[in-house]
C-alpha cells in the first residue's frame, strides 16, 4: 500500500514538473518537501520507468534517392526517410515523418478513410490532435476482426476521432464475406448506408501495406484464404492493400473474384490523396509492387527498403 501511495506521489510531482511546468521550488512548496527531495523523486520517477523521455532528432529525407525513384516510378509522390545511426529507431523515424505528413493532409480534408494495423495505430498516436469539428474518419472496408486490439479497424478510427474531436463512422461487417449474395445485399442494409455514403466521398485515405504474413496472422482468414482469393497463386503475391493481393508488377490478382466487403476499387481510386506507409524492413517486394501500381498517390518508406529495391 505504501508503495502504491509513493508511486502516486511520484506521478503527481512528475506531472507538475513536466506537464504543468512548475519549478522545483514551486513543487517543493506545494508538497511541503525540500528541493533536494523533489529532485530525488523526479530522478526516481525516471529510473523506475514511471516517466519516460524521448528525444526526437529532426527527420531528414534522402532527396538524391528520391530523385532516382521518381525517374523510375513517376506515378507517386515518394518520400524516403534517412536511416538513423541506430537501426532500432529507423521504424520510429518513418512513423514520425508519416505522422507529420498525415497531419498536413488531414488539415486539408473533410472525410478521411483509414485502414488498420500497428503502423497506422502508431501514426495516429503521433498525431498532434487539434479540434476539427468538420472532420469525419470512416472505415471504407469491413472489420479485420481484431476486436480486442488497438490495431483493430474500429479502434483505429475511434482513436483518430478522439484526437481531433471529430466524428467517426464504423463499417460493422467482416472484411471478407464468402457468400456473394450476402456480401452484395449487406451493402444495402440501412445500418451500413451511412458508412458507404461517407466512404464514397473520401478525400484522403491513409493505409499501411500488408503481406501474406499479416493475412495469416488471423487464423480463420489463413484457413480460408483459398476461398477468399479463389484462383490466386500465392507465390505471386507481393503484398496486400485495401484487403486485396497484388503482384510485383502492381497488378491486382483475380480482382473480379475478390470477397472484400467495402467500397469498390473505383471509389478507392477516385480518392484524391491515398497515402501508403511502409514500415518494416521485410517489405521490399510489397513496396516494389506498390510503386508499379496506381493504388496510392503517396509512398513513405525508409532508406533500408529503398536500397533493397534499387539493388533488385
Amino acid at each position: 500500500m505504501e508503495n502504491i501511495q509513493h508511486r502516486k506521489e511520484l506521478s503527481l510531482i512528475a506531472e507538475d514538473y513536466y506537464f504543468s511546468k512548475l519549478t522545483i521550488g514551486e513543487i517543493a512548496k506545494k508538497y511541503n518537501l525540500s528541493r533536494y527531495l523533489i529532485t530525488k523523486y523526479l530522478d526516481e520517477a525516471t529510473a523506475s520507468g514511471l516517466v519516460t523521455i524521448k528525444i526526437y532528432s529532426p527527420i531528414t529525407r534522402n532527396f538524391e534517392l528520391e530523385l532516382k525513384f521518381k525517374k523510375q516510378f513517376p506515378k507517386q509522390n515518394i518520400y524516403i526517410v534517412k536511416n538513423s545511426n541506430h537501426f532500432l529507431t529507423n521504424g520510429e523515424n518513418v512513423i514520425q515523418f508519416a505522422a507529420e505528413q498525415a497531419q498536413i493532409m488531414i488539415a486539408d480534408s473533410k472525410i478521411v478513410g483509414l485502414t488498420w494495423g500497428n503502423t497506422i495505430n502508431q501514426v495516429i498516436h503521433q498525431l498532434g490532435g487539434s479540434i476539427k469539428n468538420d472532420l469525419t474518419f470512416t472505415q471504407f472496408l469491413g472489420e479485420n476482426i481484431k476486436y480486442g486490439s488497438s490495431n483493430g479497424s474500429m479502434k483505429v478510427i475511434e482513436n483518430s476521432a478522439e484526437k481531433f474531436g471529430a466524428h467517426y463512422i464504423p463499417m460493422i461487417a467482416p472484411l471478407y464475406i464468402l457468400n456473394d449474395q450476402v456480401r452484395n445485399h449487406l451493402k444495402h442494409e440501412p445500418s451500413l448506408k451511412e458508412a458507404f455514403d461517407f466512404a464514397s466521398k473520401m478525400d484522403l485515405i491513409i493505409t499501411e501495406v500488408g503481406t501474406l504474413d499479416s493475412l495469416n496472422s488471423i487464423s480463420f482468414w489463413k484457413e480460408n484464404r483459398e476461398r477468399i482469393f479463389p484462383g490466386v497463386d500465392f507465390d505471386q503475391v507481393a503484398g496486400l492493400i485495401y484487403g486485396r493481393p497484388y503482384d510485383i508488377n502492381g497488378q491486382l490478382l483475380n480482382p473480379d473474384e475478390n470477397k472484400v466487403f467495402g467500397v469498390d476499387l473505383q471509389t478507392i481510386l477516385k480518392t484524391p490523396r491515398r497515402l501508403g506507409i511502409i514500415s518494416g524492413k521485410f517489405k521490399s517486394q510489397a513496396t516494389l509492387g506498390l510503386l508499379n501500381s496506381q493504388l496510392v498517390t503517396d509512398v513513405i518508406m525508409d532508406e533500408a527498403v529503398a536500397n533493397r529495391i534499387i539493388n533488385k
